[in-house]
C-alpha cells in the first residue's frame, strides 16, 4: 500500500532544464547571489557574496532551494497582511 505524497514534496524529478531555470529567475530576482552547474551534475550555490558557496547533489536539491525560497516568501506576505 502506497501512501500520498507529503504536502511538499515533488512527484517527479527535476531535470537540468528546470535548474537551469529556476537558478536563473532566483539570481535575477536576489533571491540568491549565485547559482551554476558543475560538469559533476551538482550545483554551487551562494545566497549572498560574503555568503559560503554550498554545494547541492543535483538539479533536485536546486529546485527544492527554490520551493523553501517560495514558502519563505509566502509565510513572510502572510505576516504582513
Amino acid at each position: 500500500m502506497s501512501r500520498p505524497p507529503a504536502p511538499h514534496s515533488r512527484t517527479r524529478v527535476a531535470d537540468d532544464a528546470e535548474a537551469y531555470a529556476w537558478a536563473e529567475v532566483l539570481v535575477r530576482h536576489g533571491h540568491l547571489h549565485a547559482a551554476m552547474p558543475t560538469p559533476t551534475g551538482q550545483w554551487l550555490v551562494q545566497d549572498h557574496p560574503d555568503a559560503p558557496v554550498r554545494v547541492l547533489p543535483g538539479p533536485s536539491a536546486l529546485v527544492e532551494v527554490a520551493a523553501d525560497i517560495q514558502r519563505h516568501i509566502r509565510r513572510t506576505r502572510t505576516r504582513r497582511s
